[in-house]
């Protein structure tokens, strides 16, 4: 392993909130936003230092499992379920608008993505055999139902753990992952069935990134209520979700989120900890034992947040 990865520490900046965090957006190395249950979101304008937290009036009990912000005062909300909501601000947090509402019966919104300030996706769980989607072009002001097609086989679905079971790499591509009884990746006019653990409703792929190329690819899950088990939890892609590989050593327990950082390094977390890699996902180090459900790097810098039940961490050499 190289110096560079053993430099790697995680240091917690929050703990203790009475809250579970999955929802994390980081524009830059000083402005990231978190969200979470109990209609809980959080902003930090200082790399973390500090916090203000601000309680959505109305959705006291709504979980916030997404969040995409734009800069330090525009930020999207994603709530989940029955009915599902999507809130915008644009004054910092001040006032939240309802942007999309979904009243269906079974209605449960997973994750979102955006490609740029214009361009984004949500995706939910299947609705009569088909995976909800919608997309905005307009920064996420209106929504169109309906940005792809993806008929859902018998028992699959998508898991809300962490926001990142979707990436949009174009303002018209993007890569879905789903889990349970069947896990697959879902491409443009494809579907590739993943070599990750599956079968049953609490396994299968629960996050995926890309690298810049958008030929690397890296999926992680496993068996959330196996949090130790090492098998099946993470599966490679070098040639653009063609053909898919196990890693030489496998992230050290369940994994809800990864994430790409830079050249061949990545990073990934979950309920038992956080692992690190720099060969592109082949071999990864258990670098922290603190639980995080989701990683994310910053769109515009090298800062590197985590969130989880009540905390939130950072990157640090």
């Amino acid at each position: 392993m190289s110096f560079f990865l053993h430099a790697q520490t995680l240091g917690v900046l929050v703990k203790d909130k009475p809250n579970s965090f999955r929802g994390l957006s980081v524009v830059n190395d000083e402005v990231l936003w978190v969200s979470g249950s109990k209609g809980l979101v959080g902003k930090s304008v200082d790399g973390g230092k500090t916090f203000s937290w601000m309680t959505v009036k109305g959705f006291e009990n709504t979980d916030f499992r997404d969040i995409e912000a734009f800069d330090e005062q525009t930020a999207l909300i994603m709530g989940i379920s029955e009915p599902a909501f999507i809130l915008k601000t644009v004054d910092g947090g001040s006032n939240w608008n309802i942007v999309y509402e979904n009243y269906d019966k079974g209605m449960f919104l997973d994750a979102m993505d955006f490609y740029d300030l214009k361009n984004g996706v949500v995706v939910g769980d299947p609705m009569e055999g088909i995976f909800f989607t919608a997309q905005t072009s307009d920064g996420g002001n209106t929504w169109q139902k309906g940005y792809r097609t993806y008929t859902a086989l018998d028992g699959e679905a998508c898991f809300s753990s962490s926001g990142t079971n979707i990436r949009l790499f174009n303002t018209k591509e993007s890569i879905l992952i789903t889990g349970g009884l069947h896990s697959r990746i879902l491409m443009k006019n494809k579907s590739v069935i993943l070599p990750i653990v599956q079968g049953k409703e609490t396994t299968g792929a629960n996050s995926v990134a890309l690298n810049k190329s958008h030929k690397k690819i890296i999926v992680v899950g496993g068996d959330f209520m196996a949090k130790d088990s090492i098998t099946g939890n993470c599966v490679l892609s070098y040639d653009g979700g063609k053909t898919f590989e196990l890693p030489k050593i496998a992230p050290h327990g369940y994994r809800s989120s990864v994430e790409y950082l830079w050249k061949k390094t990545w990073i990934s977390c979950g309920l038992n900890g956080v692992d690190f890699s720099t060969d592109d996902g082949n071999s990864w180090e258990w670098i922290s034992k603190e639980s995080f459900h989701v990683v994310r790097k910053a769109k515009k810098g090298k800062s590197v947040y985590f969130a989880g039940n009540g905390k939130i961490g950072k990157l640090v050499d």
